[in-house]
């Protein structure tokens, strides 16, 4: 079986303005699964599309989040690509698991929600320390939702604090960078490949 994966990027920067560093570092994870068999299936830049406010799967005329979320559970493995903005999450960012939160009411019989048995892995990049924070409030937005986590993420990249060189700037991937990335990249295709065969039984529901 072939794995599909894909990202989002939570960059604020819309697709024609300058280079994102999250998408080098997206491009790492990208690399890395894709080395190991998986599909690729494109990055969607949230910066792009009009996410509607809300915390259902379609809050109604232009919003683009119905396809969007089509699109990324199409796939076996969502790459959360983010860059750390004042030490937290991107709005954009949080708007998505925000329009996430529909997925606790859209169970099957067994309390499966749509994301369930899908493995997400988080790709982080950043001018000051805060990948920690962001991963934390990431990881359980998606657990909440559904997402299965596999061990040895995040992948990050932070920068001196108060400094001026972004990770695209970088004439070369730090080693311990590309460590990470490869070892994420292993434990999500790994975990994917078993959740693919053997699926979340998930609880019967009553009533």
């Amino acid at each position: 079986m072939t794995l599909k994966a894909i990202a989002i990027n939570a960059t604020l920067k819309a697709s024609g303005d300058e280079p994102s560093s999250t998408d080098k570092m997206i491009d790492l994870v990208k690399d890395a699964l894709t080395g190991r068999g998986a599909e690729w299936k494109g990055t969607i830049r949230l910066a792009d599309h009009d996410i509607k406010p809300g915390v259902t799967s379609d809050e109604g005329d232009g919003d683009a989040w119905p396809e969007l979320r089509k699109q990324i559970l199409e796939a076996d493995i969502l790459v959360f690509g983010t860059p750390v903005w004042m030490g937290q999450l991107p709005s954009v960012a949080k708007r998505v698991l925000e329009r996430m939160d529909a997925f606790l009411s859209e169970t099957d019989d067994n309390g499966r929600m749509p994301s369930t048995g899908k493995v997400v892995a988080v790709a982080i990049v950043g001018n000051e320390d805060g990948a920690h924070n962001v991963s934390a409030d990431l990881f359980q937005g998606l657990s909440d939702t559904g997402w299965t986590v596999p061990p040895g993420g995040p992948a990050y990249w932070v920068g001196e604090a108060m400094g001026s060189v972004d990770f695209k700037d970088l004439p070369k991937v730090p080693n311990k960078v590309t460590e990470t990335v490869e070892m994420l990249a292993s434990n999500s295709h790994h975990l994917a490949t078993l959740l693919a065969d053997k699926p979340f039984p998930g609880v019967k529901q009553e009533g």
